[in-house]
This record gives structure tokens, sequence and C-alpha cells, in this order.
């Protein structure tokens, strides 16, 4: 349920509000302080709560029922888009943001080279996998806290916020102090206690949507880490399972716009995973911002041959320079900035 109320509700009044039905109905209350209006959404169980009694309140001008499940997350409970702030960047707002880097960090040399040249491209964010859940368990696994270290020391020397996936709750203290961005990759969307240990913390999250999961439910996870109180959650699209195999997942780009409608939630696309060949990258890349994406989350190596994980679909600091081109002319043809 939303309440939406008069124009010039004073914020002390708002507050009375809240204390008002969580003491009288036994739910939570989340108010937004929105440009346009003020929301103040009921979480918990509000299907005996009247709607005509909470029309009673003077200040309110509308009260919905929310169907959904998901609320936090839910764009009627916060009308204006959000913003997750990392570092300098300011996801969700006009700049597309990119976020650049290896697939796992394979040596303290390898991530800075790789990390000199995407901030020099014009990259903001780095990405790099320390801990490295592999279909195989005789793949590469990362170097794990080593790894981290790493990403620690280039985020020291270039200035780049860091995001690398994390795969277990035991590790949340340890990325704590790492990284900038905490990722869930596609394999633990919904992994529930580890969403519920993310809740606790307040740092961003990058949750990639699973490769067999709808968008409701990816909104669920989302609603897991937020119902813990972190709000600070940006969506990743990476491609999901389907029949085709000409492309190792298919990028659903029609995902964009229909979160956007969904949540107000910042979305990331990620190419590389969907594409899983180099050549197919470039235009999926510029397809995703031409659709409304915050966000890229782009695989750059400099040596792919020599790649330890996914080299087939990183790109060489070259190549990924000539896409940062073109980005720049999708964004500015729609309104954005790169």
């Amino acid at each position: 349920m939303i309440i939406i109320l008069k124009n010039g509700t004073p914020k002390p009044r708002v507050e009375d509000i809240c204390a008002l039905l969580e003491k009288k109905y036994g739910v939570n209350t989340h108010p937004i302080f929105g440009s346009e209006s003020t929301i103040i959404g009921l979480v918990g169980d509000t299907s005996l709560i009247p709607v005509a009694e909470v029309e009673m309140i003077e200040e309110a001008e509308r009260v919905l029922k929310v169907q959904e499940p998901y609320k936090r997350a839910n764009r009627k409970f916060h009308p204006d888009n959000t913003t997750v702030e990392v570092g300098a960047n300011r996801i969700g707002d006009k700049r597309v943001v990119v976020c650049a880097g290896p697939c796992a960090v394979e040596s303290e040399d390898q991530i800075l080279v790789i990390a000199d040249a995407v901030k020099r491209i014009g990259a903001t964010m780095l990405r790099g996998g320390a801990f490295k859940p592999r279909t195989s368990p005789y793949a590469f696994q990362g170097l794990k806290a080593e790894g981290l270290l790493y990403l620690k020391k280039v985020r020291q020397t270039t200035g780049l916020p860091v995001v690398s996936e994390i795969t277990n709750p035991a590790q949340v203290d340890m990325f704590m102090d790492f990284v900038d961005v905490i990722q869930v990759g596609a394999r633990n969307m919904q992994n529930f206690e580890l969403l519920k240990e993310l809740g606790q913390i307040r740092k961003p999250i990058l949750l990639k949507r699973g490769f067999s999961n709808s968008i409701r439910e990816l909104l669920m996870s989302a609603e897991y880490i937020m119902s813990g109180g972190n709000t600070e959650v940006i969506l990743c699209e990476r491609g999901i399972r389907t029949f085709e195999t000409s492309t190792r997942n298919t990028l659903d780009i029609s995902a964009i716009p229909v979160l956007k409608s969904l949540t107000h939630l910042p979305v990331f696309v990620d190419p590389s995973h969907a594409a899983g060949h180099a050549a197919l990258v470039e235009p999926l890349a510029m397809a995703a911002v031409a659709a409304g994406a915050d966000g890229l989350e782009i695989e750059v190596h400099h040596d792919p041959l020599r790649a330890l994980s996914d080299g087939p679909q990183a790109l060489t600091p070259p190549i990924f320079e000539a896409l940062m081109k073109k980005l720049a002319a999708v964004a500015q043809a729609v309104g954005r900035e790169l």
C-alpha cells in the first residue's frame, strides 16, 4: 500500500503519520520525499488495512494498493530514479557509466596494466574477479583474497572504484574493505542467505540477472537486499539462457525499458557475458545504451589469448577505445553522456 500525500505536507507531519500507521497497523513505513510529491510506503501485511480508513488522514491525497510482491524496489513506492554514488560516478543519472576490466585478476602486473589502459580510454570503474565461480571445477577459480589485495592496490594507484564478485556470505567483511561495489553474479542471484547478508551492509550491490530468471524474480532478489536496509542496488542484465546457441547467452535488450518502467533502480548491461564473442560486444553495447542502460560492464584484457578466464569475449584496449568513441555518439543521440 502507498499513500500519496498532498503537496506541501511538512516533514514533521509526515513523520507523525508514519508513527501512527506503524502503531495502529503493525507495518513498516518508508517515506519518500520526491521532487513532486511525498509518498509513504507501507511494507508488511497490508491485506487487512481498510483503504477507506487510511483515506481519512487529512493529508492523504490518494491511497493505492500495490499488487506486486516487490515493494521497496517498486517505482510506485519511489517514482524518482535512484542514483547510486560510487566515487565520482552517479549511477542512474544522465551520464552512462562504463566499468571495464578483465574477467579475472591474474596477477598484480596484469590488473595494473589493464586498469591504466581502461582509465586512459575513459572507463570510470574497474571490474575484476578475485573469486570466480566456474562451471568446471578444473577451471581457474581466481586468486581469491590475493586478487582482492591487488584490486585494492590498483584502486589506490589509479583512483578507479573497484567492482568484484562475491560468492559466499563469509566473504562480506573482506569485501567491505577491498572493493567499492559488490557484485552478485548470475549463479548467486537467488542465494537468499547471501542477499540477506548484503542487505545488512551499506555498500552498493551490482545484482546480475540469473541465466533463467524472470524480471520479476530479479526484482524480488533486489527486494531481499533492500528489505534489510541497503537501498544501493544496481540491476544488471547479462543475457539469459534460450534455445539459441550462436551466442553464449541471449541479451534481453527489452529488459532495460521494462525494468525502467517497474523500478527506480539503475540498470547496467554486461554485453560481454551475453555475447561470448568479442566481435559481438560492440553492437550489443551500443544497443544497450540506445535502450536506456545507465551503465555497461565490459571485459577488457591486454592479451586475451593468454587470459585465464573468458578470453574469447574480452576486448583489447585498442578495440575498447574504438568502442568508447562509438558509445559516446550513441549516448549523445539519446540525450545522455558517456
